[in-house]
């Protein structure tokens, strides 16, 4: 701008005189600011210029000159600044909710022309997204951590709630088991009396086959009742003595069945389900009996072994 100043002034300045004499007559001319657009420039402010305008007789030629030098480097540095701060505004406002392909196209752009200020401006604004990135990351890990203990809670509560409802449907069957129990052995000994009626009494006329008919229907209807309730009796007469499900009163020698059959039933047994309401009474069978035979003095008499057999109480 100097330079420019400077070529103004030699083109415009008048020529000094070579006469000693005051020029009185001549009115001068003295230089004066005046402001030139350039077109070039972003901001377009107008830089000054040197012109003339008459002057009086007695001030000199050359007093103007100083200020207007003065003036003409000052304001060239104020619309610099406001430049500066304009295109920092511009350049703040076009980074905002840009993309991060746009920063980095902007970057790229600023790194070759050297624009420190929008590299420090782009720069920041990616260590922004960096902790938005890593903030959503770490929301990311939280959630799928949440999401894996949530799994492992509903896979929790879904074992504990399948052994909650197969232990609540044994609880309810052992109930209905032990209430049912609980009647029917109040029942047995009705389902006695009519097993002993049907072993005692013998019809003969016809009116009592016709009673002894009903009494058969009726029988039948009360064991129909009970097979509903999966009550069943326990095979006793020909099977093995087994303590769990009979109950021995009496033992007798028998010379066809094996020692530990059971030859005889005197009260029936039943089961519900697989539980056992009642033992069977029965008489159980010692074997054939043992045969005398004649000793010497030099043989001792010999003991037969036991067989193994289950003890039971004698009503």
């Amino acid at each position: 701008m100097a330079a420019l100043a400077l070529s103004n002034y030699t083109l415009f300045s008048p020529r000094p005189s070579t006469s000693s004499k005051a020029i009185e007559s001549t009115s001068l001319v003295t230089p004066s600011l005046c402001f030139l657009h350039n077109p070039r420039h972003r901001s377009r402010h107008c830089y000054p210029l040197l012109s003339f305008s008459p002057a009086s007789h007695s001030s000199p030629v050359r007093r103007s000159f100083l200020p207007c030098f003065s003036a003409q480097d000052s304001v060239p540095n104020v619309n610099k600044e406001e430049d500066d701060g304009e295109d920092g505004n511009k350049a703040g406002d076009e980074l905002h909710g840009l993309s991060l392909q746009a920063l980095i196209n902007i970057y790229r752009e600023a790194f070759l022309d050297g624009d420190q200020k929008t590299i420090s401006k782009v720069e920041a604004k990616l260590k922004i997204f960096e902790r938005e990135k890593d903030g959503l990351f770490q929301k990311v890990s939280n959630t799928s951590a949440e999401i894996t203990s949530g799994k492992e809670n509903y896979i929790r509560l879904q074992a504990d709630f399948d052994n909650f409802r197969k232990r609540s449907e044994k609880e309810r069957l052992t109930v209905k088991n032990n209430a049912q129990k609980e009647v029917i052995e109040n029942l047995l000994p009705m389902i006695d009396s009519f097993e002993k009626a049907r072993q005692q009494i013998v019809p003969q006329t016809d009116k009592e086959k016709k009673i002894d008919v009903s009494y058969q229907g009726i029988y039948k209807q009360f064991v129909e009742v009970l097979r509903s309730w999966r009550i069943s009796a326990v095979a006793a007469v020909g099977r093995p003595f087994d303590p769990s499900l009979h109950e021995a009163v009496a033992r007798e020698e028998s010379q066809e069945i094996k020692e530990g059959i059971i030859i005889q039933e005197l009260r029936r047994g039943f089961l519900l389900g697989e539980r056992l309401l009642r033992p069977a009474r029965v008489k159980v069978s010692k074997g054939p009996g043992k045969k005398n035979s004649p000793t010497t003095n030099s043989e001792k008499p010999t003991e037969h072994p036991a067989t193994a057999t289950a003890r039971v109480d004698e009503h």
